[in-house]
C-alpha cells in the first residue's frame, strides 16, 4: 500500500467553496465557512485513502493530460495577471495547483478502473428498465397557446366579461386571418401582461395550465377558439396555434442511451461501496 499523500488544503478549500456556495473562501460567511471545514475534512479524508488504494499504485497522470487540464483552468481567466493574482488570494501558487490537479486525475484514474470492474448491462436488462420507467421515454402532446384574459369582482362584471368575449370570439372568427386578429385583440382587450404580446402564453404540456382551463385547451383544434372559460384569476378566451403531437420512444431507439445511463449508475454505486470500504479498513 502506497503511503498516503498530504493534500494541497488552500485548493481543496477553494475547491469545494465554488461547488457549494459559488464563491471562494475569503467570502464565506462564518455558518459557512464551518460547514466547507467539515466537507472539506470528509473530501480530504476520503481522497487520501483513495490514493493510499492497492488500485492507485501504479496510475501515472500523462503530462499531456495534466497540460490539457492546467490549460482549462487558465482559460477561466482574460490574462495571466489575473490567474496569478487570483490564486495568490486563495493562498495557490502554480506549482501547489499543478500537484493538486495531478492529484485529482489520479483520483479521477482509480476511481474509472474500480467503475470498470462493474459487470456490463445486458440488452434483457435495459429491456427491462424500459418498460418500468415508460414516461421517461414519452413526450406529451404540447400546444402553442394564446389568451384574452378579462377579470372581474362581481357578478354583473362577469356576465359583461363573457359577453365582451363572445362578442371579441365572433369577431376572430370570421375574420380574415385568425391568429393576427386574436393577436390584435389581446393587445387591445386583455387584462394580463401577455398582451404585450399578442397573448401569448407559450407551448404548454398537460399540467402546465389551472385545472380548469386545461381540459378545453387540450380538446382544441389548431387555429381553433375556445368559448369563455373561468379561471381563479379570471374569465378568458383560448386559441391554440399549433399541435406538438406527442410521442414514444421505442426500445429500439432509447435502448444505447439506457445502457449507458444504467452502466453509469452501476459504475457511481461501485465507486460509493470502494469507498466506504476503504474507510472502513
Amino acid at each position: 500500500m502506497s503511503t498516503p499523500e498530504r493534500y494541497p488544503q488552500p485548493y481543496l478549500q477553494l475547491k469545494l467553496a465554488m461547488a457549494l456556495f459559488k464563491k471562494p473562501p475569503c467570502a464565506l460567511n462564518e455558518p459557512e465557512s464551518a460547514r466547507l471545514d467539515a466537507v472539506v475534512g470528509r473530501q480530504a479524508k476520503i481522497e487520501t485513502a483513495i490514493l493510499a488504494s492497492p488500485e492507485a499504485v501504479n496510475v501515472v497522470v500523462p503530462t499531456a493530460t495534466l497540460n490539457a487540464r492546467l490549460s482549462e483552468i487558465r482559460k477561466r481567466y482574460l490574462t495571466r495577471s489575473e490567474f496569478l493574482d487570483d490564486m495568490r488570494q486563495n493562498g495557490l501558487s502554480e506549482p501547489i495547483l499543478e500537484a493538486a490537479v495531478t492529484r485529482d486525475l489520479r483520483i479521477e484514474s482509480v476511481l474509472e478502473q474500480v467503475a470498470a470492474q462493474t459487470p456490463g448491462v445486458s440488452e434483457v436488462d435495459a429491456e427491462i428498465y424500459y418498460h418500468q420507467h415508460p414516461q421517461s421515454f414519452s413526450r406529451p402532446e404540447t400546444r402553442r397557446l394564446r389568451h384574452i384574459l378579462i377579470t372581474f369582482d362581481n357578478a354583473t362584471q362577469k356576465r359583461e366579461a363573457i359577453a365582451r368575449l363572445e362578442t371579441l370570439r365572433e369577431q376572430i372568427q370570421t375574420a380574415e386571418n385568425v391568429p393576427d386578429a386574436f393577436a390584435a385583440a389581446a393587445h387591445q382587450h386583455s387584462q394580463c401582461p401577455t398582451a404585450l404580446e399578442g397573448g401569448i402564453i407559450g407551448t404548454v404540456k398537460p399540467g402546465q395550465l389551472f385545472p380548469e382551463l386545461e381540459p378545453t385547451a387540450f380538446a382544441l383544434a389548431a387555429d381553433e377558439l375556445s368559448p369563455p372559460l373561468e379561471s381563479p384569476i379570471g374569465l378568458h378566451l383560448l386559441f391554440c396555434e399549433s399541435i406538438q403531437p406527442g410521442i414514444t420512444l421505442s426500445f429500439a431507439d432509447a435502448k444505447e442511451r439506457i445502457i449507458a445511463r444504467m452502466n453509469e449508475q452501476r459504475g457511481q454505486n461501485r465507486q460509493q461501496e470502494w469507498i466506504k470500504a476503504l474507510l472502513k479498513r
